[in-house]
């Protein structure tokens, strides 16, 4: 537009005035603009950080398997929710992630987004989804670019808000718990979880501590077998002398130590249950667990009141950012204390669990095995810990353990 011979141009954020000439008068500062950009992402950040210290949830319904809007918030579409289920028992049944996706797609089962194709990183998102379990984590990404809208995942820099019970519950929490546990595991193999076969990362060298692998012995002829052996048995560097198993021995051996257990299922299960109620006293935590929540809410309400006035009324930015520092660092240090604590309690939830697991596996077999059970390998078997022939242990969910000697 022009004004008394003055052409003034607006590009983006900047501000070019020119004279008659077309000479370059005046550059209004584009910080001005930045300014009035960061004023309204800062009051619209405040507004959503308010909502979310409110313990308002949202969901993208539309790629949100299992609940739809309802009247008072997300409520559960039943079929769906089973899908989740069986996601869930799948995976903690010993199935890989990309076994569950052939399953869903072999059944028709269409995708959070409607589609037929199921991919690995959509069923992880689902397992990895706290939502599922009545509760919400909210910022769990945050702006670090209010110009560019560009965001990160949030790492402690901001405050971080858990809605407990926000919404009906489609997996209970000790499930969820138990799923992030395997999920920590199986990344923690170092090596991607191909799930080849059922003693896959289960058989461990009593003698290096590393996993067996899996070798096929006369693969072109009538005798071909597969044989399970320490993975650095003929290493140059460390040579191990722990025996191989067929497949067929560790088959066996599951069943004799599981049978053994089953003949004195009745004094396992009281010990068992003994050891349940002490996992489940976490008074002492709990007492430092509060006033730890109560102290972080009391720091979240200062940085809310900081953040909204300085949105509304102008402030020294200078002071402003030495202030939001120190109550940020305040926030981070309660925060990794009661953290800390959390993942105390959640292990001992998880170990709780698991014991819990297999006392109902025990409890609901009818009598002995008499042949091998792949799916109960799957959902009792810690680990087998190879030393000798003579000496096999077997380590059941929760931690029981059994050593048995491997029949030749």
């Amino acid at each position: 537009m022009k004004e008394k011979g003055v052409e003034i141009y607006f590009q983006k954020e900047n501000i070019y005035t020119l004279d008659a000439k077309g000479e370059l008068l005046i550059t209004i500062m584009s910080s001005l603009a930045q300014e009035e950009a960061r004023g309204i992402s800062e009051n619209i950040t405040w507004g959503q950080r308010k909502r979310m210290a409110d313990g308002k949830v949202s969901m993208s319904y539309k790629h949100f398997l299992g609940y739809e809007k309802g009247p008072d918030g997300p409520q559960i579409v039943e079929t769906e929710a089973r899908v989740v289920r069986q996601i869930y028992t799948l995976f903690l049944e010993g199935r890989t992630i990309r076994e569950i996706c052939g399953t869903l797609m072999a059944a028709g089962i269409p995708t959070p987004g409607g589609k037929t194709v199921w991919q690995v990183s959509t069923v992880r998102s689902i397992l990895q989804q706290e939502k599922y379990t009545g509760n919400a984590l909210l910022q769990k990404r945050y702006t670090v670019d209010f110009l560019n809208k560009i965001t990160k995942p949030n790492e402690g820099e901001v405050p971080q808000y858990f809605v407990e019970n926000s919404h009906p519950a489609i997996i209970d929490l000790p499930t969820y718990e138990l799923a992030q546990a395997e999920l920590a595991r199986r990344a923690s193999l170092g090596k991607k979880f191909s799930g080849n076969g059922l003693f896959f990362c289960k058989i461990i060298c009593g003698e290096c501590g590393g996993f067996y692998g899996s070798k096929v012995w006369h693969s072109k002829d009538p005798y071909r077998r597969v044989v399970w052996q320490c993975n650095r048995k003929y290493n140059e560097k460390l040579h191990c002398d722990t025996p191989h198993l067929t497949e067929e021995q560790l088959q066996g051996a599951f069943v004799k130590a599981f049978n053994l257990l089953w003949d004195k299922k009745e004094g396992l299960l009281a010990e068992l249950a003994a050891t349940m109620r002490k996992l489940a006293d976490t008074a002492k935590m709990d007492g430092e667990i509060t006033p730890l929540k109560i102290l972080l809410g009391d720091i979240l309400a200062d940085i809310q009141a900081l953040v909204k006035q300085n949105a509304s009324t102008a402030q020294d930015q200078e002071v402003y950012a030495r202030r939001y520092d120190e109550l940020t660092g305040d926030y981070k240090a309660t925060k990794e204390r009661l953290d800390a604590l959390m993942a105390a309690k959640q292990a001992r939830g998880i170990t709780r669990e698991k014991m819990r697991r297999f006392c109902e596996v025990l409890r609901d077999t009818a009598g002995p095995l008499a042949v091998f059970d792949a799916r109960l390998w799957c959902a009792v078997v810690e680990s087998v810990t190879v030393f000798t022939m003579s000496r096999v242990a077997v380590c059941f969910s929760g931690g029981t353990r059994v050593e048995i000697a491997v029949d030749g």
